[in-house]
């Protein structure tokens, strides 16, 4: 049997069962605390991946310091706008914080990889530039796909029209469809994995592929 292995980036989710009909319009402003930290983390995130960039060229490693800190910088921006303004699935507000959170419902992370080609390195932002256009598509326009770890602007895009849907949908019976979440979380899980790549976390080049669901699909086997 020959294996499949999944994407270095793992996204795991799971809706919260009970969800509020209505707290979903004043999200937003719990969240503003996280928005002023993300704002200096998102600068310290472009500037290890300047720093990152010369040393995988050189020495054709991620420090795992920087590695590290670049995946909890995501992390933490996904768990922030899964609460507040895509997918909008969680009540539970997001920890302050880059390491992992086994118990939140959307959980986030990458394999370190142990050594990076110093070449590709070189031409990865060309590379991506066909997973960029699909991407810009889903979560604003255009070029702004770099910009996720920047400012994201609610209900735009794809992704942040589907959760608008989601929610009013929410509103009206008291439920978060599953099938919309199913889907979201597809193309949130295809976002970070163009982000991934992009930012020099790793090699292995995304998939044109939607996998859909809270769960990290399971490798693909076959004879």
């Amino acid at each position: 049997m020959l294996s499949t292995p999944t994407y270095p980036l793992r996204v795991q989710a799971t809706p919260d069962p009970r969800l509020t009909r209505w707290m979903w319009l004043v999200k937003w402003i719990f969240a503003i605390p996280h928005y002023v930290v993300l704002f200096f983390l998102q600068v310290g995130f472009l500037l290890v991946s300047v720093g990152a960039f010369f040393c995988i060229l050189v020495r054709g490693r991620y420090p795992q310091p920087l590695f590290d800190f670049s995946v909890g910088v995501l992390r933490w921006h996904t768990r922030v706008h899964y609460y507040c303004s895509m997918v909008l699935a969680t009540d539970r507000y997001p920890p302050f914080t880059l390491r992992d959170v086994p118990e939140y419902p959307v959980r986030v992370d990458v394999v370190y990889p142990q050594r990076l080609s110093r070449r590709l390195v070189l031409v990865k932002w060309l590379l991506v530039v066909p997973q960029l256009l699909v991407v810009g598509m889903l979560v604003t326009s255009g070029w702004s796909a770099y910009r996720y770890v920047e400012e994201y602007s609610p209900f735009s895009g794809l992704i942040g029209l589907l959760s608008l849907v989601a929610v009013v949908i929410l509103a009206c019976t008291g439920r978060y469809p599953q099938g919309l979440f199913d889907l979201l979380m597809g193309l949130v899980r295809w976002t970070l994995r163009v982000l991934a790549y992009a930012f020099l976390l790793t090699d292995v080049y995304p998939p044109f592929r939607l996998d859909l669901g809270g769960p990290e699909p399971a490798p693909a086997t076959g004879a």
